[in-house]
């Protein structure tokens, strides 16, 4: 993501002949890597669209990167001047304070019953839609096709078989024979996927109560530090060192033989002539039950009082054709079945189509939790001690919980 701090304020006039000029403010994060194709783009077309059907209404758009983007907006809310909506990380901690518009209070019927069901209960709290989808992600096990044909393997089906695939990898001078990220750019997200691969994860079923060191979980990163880590099969760079952007850049320059990687990785490693190719992250016996599903959110917020002008936008925004066009241009995953079905069914969309096909049963962080923010940060400072050479997945893991059940307390 580019740091780019651009605002677009964009002309146009109302949602209604009697309703007088409203202008609503949207605070968006930035998907482009240049400026040649900032976020700012997308939103000067759609906002150009709806002023010109919408003559009372005036949508002042503001993109922001993603390492400011939410820390824009908690300064414009602290500072009694929030937005309309902002299209950021997380919402819960709005939510609780009581800050935003629910989805039943903004959408029409239609489009509030389009979103996938898992991003929709991924965006619920106390029961009550706030949080609202906008752009979605799974990861699959990437492989490079050329390393696996020359050492004669097929992409594993199980744990035991990717141990076997990365030690043959290793036997042939591969650099990296599986890639394990758990530095702090994105630990959390390499750990999820692999505490679900394990039976596992961050919480119990009902996504209520963190349950980070329990038996599954410190088993699955036991494993990791004694058939990965300690056989020298994640590579030079330790896996707390490891950064998910130089993980997939080596998978680009063809040093990784495996990694567990979203959409983006597609083009960054067709660029530069790498021949790769997907399938289910493996389990510990079998394919994994669930895989893990990111979502970003757009929110509205009470303060300003437009509720029926942003409801009515955002029903826009939700339009098939939008959500296709925002979809295609950054490699994400659409958040909408009816868009989902299109892209499902498009030729120019196969890449995409094994994160498709895993989204609908993914599992998402646990984002309708006030303490995600503050318990996700502790993961990617402690978690990559866990796979150490002395580390101990239990200690690790206590300790996380810890902290985590004391960030939920609110102490």
């Amino acid at each position: 993501m580019s740091v780019l701090g651009m605002t677009a304020v964009l002309g146009g006039c109302g949602l209604g002949g009697d309703s007088g000029d409203v202008t609503l403010r949207l605070v968006a994060a930035d998907y482009g890597d240049s400026a040649s194709n900032s976020s700012r783009k997308y939103w000067d077309a759609l906002v150009k669209a709806y002023e010109a059907k919408h003559p009372g209404v005036k949508v002042d758009v503001s993109v922001y990167s993603w390492n400011e983007v939410d820390a824009k907006v908690r300064a414009m809310v602290d500072a009694g001047k929030a937005p309309d909506m902002a299209q950021i990380g997380a919402y819960a901690d709005y939510a609780d304070e009581g800050r935003l518009y629910s989805t039943a209070d903004l959408l029409s019927i239609p489009v509030e019953a389009d979103f996938l069901e898992p991003l929709a209960d991924a965006g619920v709290v106390d029961h009550i839609q706030y949080g609202i989808p906008f752009a979605a992600s799974t990861r699959v096990l990437f492989y490079n096709k050329t390393l696996f044909t020359e050492a004669g393997l097929t992409p594993p089906k199980n744990w035991s078989e990717l141990a076997a695939d990365a030690q043959a990898l290793k036997s042939r001078g591969v650099k990296y024979p599986f890639a394990l990220p758990l530095g702090s750019e994105e630990a959390q997200a390499e750990t999820m996927q692999w505490l679900l691969g394990g039976g596992g994860g961050y919480t119990d079923d009902l996504g209520s109560s963190y349950t980070l060191d329990s038996a599954e979980n410190i088993s699955t990163f036991t494993w990791l530090r004694d058939n990965l880590v300690a056989k020298g099969l994640t590579g030079p760079v330790a896996p707390a060192e490891l950064n998910r952007a130089d993980a997939f850049a080596a998978f680009a320059n063809g040093d990784v033989g495996m990694l567990n990687g979203h959409p983006t990785l597609i083009q960054q490693a067709a660029k530069k002539g790498v021949k790769f190719g997907t399938v289910a992250m493996p389990g510990r016996t079998g394919k994994a039950k669930t895989t893990m599903g990111v979502a970003d959110w757009m929110t509205a917020f009470k303060q300003n009082g437009h509720r029926d002008q942003i409801g009515d936008f955002l029903d826009y925004v939700y339009g098939e054709k939008n959500v296709l066009a925002f979809s295609r241009e950054y490699d994400l995953l659409p958040v909408t079945n009816s868009a989902s079905k299109v892209m499902e069914a498009s030729k120019q969309d196969q890449g995409l189509r094994p994160f498709l096909e895993e989204l609908p049963l993914s599992t998402l962080y646990p984002v309708g939790n006030t303490s995600w923010a503050t318990v996700s940060a502790d993961i990617k400072k402690r978690i990559g001690r866990a796979v150490a050479a002395n580390g101990s997945p239990g200690a690790v893991l206590g300790q996380l919980q810890a902290a985590a059940t004391l960030a939920e307390s609110g102490k």
